[in-house]
């Protein structure tokens, strides 16, 4: 394995009469960036999924014209002049049953019904507003508690690290899939009390609250880590020994130089809350009916996937491009942020 060091060319000298102006850490890191052909292809994607998502409104309203989270199974829609139940009998075995529309794709029922004679694409639309609804608030969360535990243990150290260490390891313990159904479970048939304060099971901040909590000690540990570094550091020293007070110090010269760690986590992590509120959807733990989430609509289609495929594989496929684009993203925010990112290592 050979380690690779790229060579910088020696900045142009200064025209004379002319002021050279250096770029700050943040501006070199967007300019390095933009310059990042995926990362910017992956952002663009993301932007685009999630307008298509914000305009599911005035697809339910002026296309569809249906009502997406209610059961439409006797209704009818017009397809080339002739109208056309929602649910349609079967014409196999003993043609009791009956099997949701097709893809239409015109209009209304542009990718079907599913078994309760829902627009796909309305719901589709729909879900994925939830669906990135959870995955970003839990992010906000995850990050802000973890960079909180983080800076204060490693700062502070003595007995506080101690305590929120333990704490920490206690939560890594559990496997993160299995902490994240065990408190779903507990908390979807009642509910969740804090004080005076009550969470309905229907509601989308207890997904959001599981899954922002169960990620904090994957983000807080290294967060931790790098502050106990930065506490060794001159500068931190010179600061101490100077007598600034402490909170002054954790303002100018810890947050910071921790901001560009919790902004390379901000997507990577967001595409594991996807990936995580997708799987509790699925399994019936996460966003309750009638509301929808890209995982909720995979588990209506279980029982179409013989016969309507696209009903459970079009919020796949969503969930799919969302978090290979966040981490294609995350990948070129890490690339631009750290400073070692000139050293490859080639086998």
């Amino acid at each position: 394995m050979t380690l690779i060091t790229e060579a910088v060319a020696p900045p142009a000298a200064a025209a004379p009469g002319r002021v050279q102006v250096s770029r700050g850490p943040w501006a070199t890191a967007f300019r390095k960036l933009r310059q990042d052909k995926a990362a910017m292809t992956a952002l663009g994607v993301l932007v685009l999924i999630v307008v298509v998502c914000l305009m599911a409104p005035l697809y339910a309203t002026y296309v569809s014209k249906t009502d997406p989270f209610s059961s439409n199974l006797s209704g009818t829609i017009t397809v080339n002049g002739e109208d056309v139940a929602v649910m349609q009998a079967e014409t196999e075995g003993l043609g009791l049953g009956t099997t949701p529309i097709g893809p239409t794709y015109t209009g209304a029922y542009f990718f079907g019904a599913d078994t309760q004679g829902r627009d796909v694409m309305a719901r589709l639309l729909y879900g994925g507003q939830n669906s990135l609804l959870i995955a970003g608030s839990s992010t906000v969360l995850t990050l802000v508690l973890a960079g909180l535990v983080g800076i204060v243990a490693g700062f502070f150290g003595g007995w506080v690290d101690i305590v929120l260490s333990r704490l920490l390891d206690i939560m890594w313990a559990f496997p993160v899939f299995l902490l994240a159904i065990s408190l779903s479970i507990v908390t979807i048939s009642h509910g969740l009390v804090i004080g005076p304060i009550t969470i309905s099971s229907d509601s989308l901040l207890l997904p959001i609250l599981i899954i922002g909590l169960i990620f904090i000690p994957y983000v807080a540990r290294p967060i931790r880590g790098q502050v106990l570094q930065l506490k060794r550091s001159e500068f931190v020293l010179a600061a101490i020994g100077l007598g600034v007070p402490q909170r002054r110090i954790l303002v100018v010269d810890i947050l910071p130089n921790v901001a560009s760690t919790l902004i390379v986590f901000a997507p990577l992590t967001m595409a594991l809350n996807m990936i995580t509120e997708s799987s509790l959807s699925f399994l019936s733990i996460g966003v309750q009916s009638p509301a929808a989430s890209w995982g909720t609509i995979i588990e209506d289609g279980q029982g179409l996937l013989y016969t309507r495929p696209l009903v459970a594989v079009l919020p796949g496929i969503a969930v799919v491009i969302t978090v290979v684009a966040l981490n294609v993203f995350g990948d070129g925010v890490r690339d631009a942020l750290d400073p070692r990112a000139k050293l490859r290592v080639k086998d």
